[in-house]
């Protein structure tokens, strides 16, 4: 039996803060404000996994109001939600990624947030990118956002 499930989060960027994106932490003048390492990428990929074992979603087993979690590693927290999932008898097969944001480009990292979640996934992961074209919170930079979309089957 296979399973889809879809995640998505946003930020707001603020000056100064690290900037973490599947992973890999990208050289830019503004981060994520979070509770945890603000990784809107991982956080999207956690919801679409939580989302297609059945599981609920990141809020409910990671809380933004819980002190451990603050500054958070989120490929931590994936492989936390990938025991879950296994534990509920799912596996990750594939996810499909968007990361949007207006600057900095992020081509460059593609295969290192790649490869940083499908580790942490245990499956094969594609990841893209989008800006916002100018419009709404992500393009006047004020957000950075993230979609994902995981397929898991029975384990077997």
């Amino acid at each position: 039996m296979t399973r889809t499930g879809i995640g998505w989060d946003s930020h707001r960027l603020e000056s100064g803060l690290p900037l973490v994106l599947g992973g890999v932490r990208v050289e830019h003048d503004s981060g994520a404000a979070a509770h945890s390492d603000g990784d809107v990428l991982v956080h999207a990929v956690i919801d679409a996994l939580l989302g297609a074992a059945g599981l609920g979603d990141i809020g409910q087993h990671f809380p933004d109001t819980d002190p451990q979690f603050a500054g958070a590693d989120s490929l931590a927290l994936l492989r936390e939600a990938v025991t879950m999932a296994a534990d509920a008898g799912w596996v990750a097969d594939y996810a499909d990624t968007t990361v949007v944001c207006e600057r900095p480009k992020l081509g460059p990292h593609r295969a290192a947030m790649a490869a940083a979640l499908r580790e942490a996934l245990g499956a094969d992961v594609n990841v893209k990118f989008t800006t916002g074209e100018g419009i709404g919170f992500v393009g006047r930079e004020e957000g950075v956002a993230a979609m994902a979309v995981v397929t898991v089957r029975t384990r077997s």
